[in-house]
């Protein structure tokens, strides 16, 4: 009996050091973003769902994802600061708030340079993409997981008046996020830029504080923005991805193993918030919805064609003069991307 005992006494010490040893080599991956943890409906809540459950399965537990939504760990410049600090491990930021670490972010945001989300996607998946990575880790410390989608392509809404050409931007107040060139942009159509927060804009379009905005359809419907203005002008302007931060020397800790998962796993999260975007506006939940809220307008080639003529020239202008020679360069790769992805698929 005391044999036995002993036996079993020393089985349970065996397990309980096998278990705290797990616990202490288990990594703890605090991944953030500013979105509601609804992974059927929000893109980045769709990315960090998958990413978790691929990273915590693929390595067998050895990294533990925890998710932290809604912004409740702070703003979007607090969340970066987090992450390069290695406070929180990871973060999927806005192009606002990259371009606030990453200025020359604003060269991937000429309106109208990207056409349709095939070519996007080969752009920012590709090569162009890895050099623009790159060079992000090199000047700001931060290891980019990938660039994922906003909502897709940007459109335009108010609560003033129907938007059917340039002239009828003129005095209007827009919001915009802190990227110089979507300021340049509301400048070259007569609208008066404000940057404002992502949490700030609902109270802002309410009261007045400006009169419009301009995001993706699913990221307007995310922000219930239609309760708070009554015209959406259908212009596809831009395509302004996020960009999934990581700390780079959490990055570094890993084995090459669990590297690769994290990899592979930040790839197919991305898919999958792309995928919640194109269902949403296939959906009824997309512009369907919208359209019983708010009044929509699609300009006409004619129309389209004035919005291009005011933007484009202003914001090449707008590169040159703030970005020199690096800026200028890095926006002639960016539009030869744009270029070969057309080419590949025959446009």
């Amino acid at each position: 009996m005391k044999k036995t005992l002993i036996i079993t006494l020393i089985l349970v010490m065996a397990i309980t050091a096998s278990l705290t040893a797990m616990a202490q080599d288990t990594k703890v991956l605090k991944l953030s973003h500013l979105n509601p943890q609804q992974p059927k409906e929000v893109a980045t809540a769709a990315m960090a769902e998958v990413f978790k459950s691929m990273v915590e399965s693929g390595t067998n537990g050895s990294i533990e994802v925890e998710i932290y939504p809604n912004g409740v760990l702070g703003n979007e410049r607090e969340s970066m600061e987090q992450v390069q600090s290695g406070v929180t491990q990871s973060y999927i930021a806005s192009g606002g708030g990259m371009a606030t670490f990453y200025p020359m972010f604003s060269i991937v945001n000429i309106p109208f340079s990207i056409s349709n989300y095939s070519v996007a996607y080969e752009v920012y998946d590709g090569e162009f993409g890895q050099q623009m990575a790159a060079d992000i880790e090199e000047k700001t410390g931060f290891k980019v997981l990938g660039f994922g989608e906003s909502g897709g392509f940007f459109q335009l809404t108010n609560s003033e008046r129907p938007i059917k050409t340039p002239a009828d931007m003129e005095g209007l107040k827009f919001r915009t996020m802190t990227i110089p060139i979507h300021m340049e942009f509301m400048r070259s159509l007569g609208a008066s830029p404000t940057p404002i927060a992502w949490a700030e804009l609902y109270t802002a379009l309410q009261t007045g504080v400006v009169d419009g905005q301009h995001n993706p359809i699913p990221i307007i419907k995310i922000g219930k923005l239609e309760e708070v203005q009554k015209y959406l002008t259908l212009t596809n302007h831009m395509y302004t991805p996020y960009v999934w931060v990581l700390n780079s020397d959490f990055y570094s800790s890993l084995t090459s193993e669990e590297q690769v998962v994290v990899d592979e796993a930040a790839r197919v999260a991305n898919l999958a918030g792309r995928g919640v975007n194109r269902l949403i506006e296939a959906s009824d939940e997309g512009l369907p919805y919208l359209a019983e809220e708010m009044e929509v307008y699609k300009p006409t080639a004619e129309e389209m064609q004035m919005f291009k003529d005011a933007a484009i020239p202003a914001s090449m202008e707008f590169i040159e003069e703030e970005y020199g020679e690096e800026g200028a360069q890095l926006a002639q790769d960016y539009l030869d991307a744009i270029e070969a992805a057309q080419e590949k698929f025959g446009m």
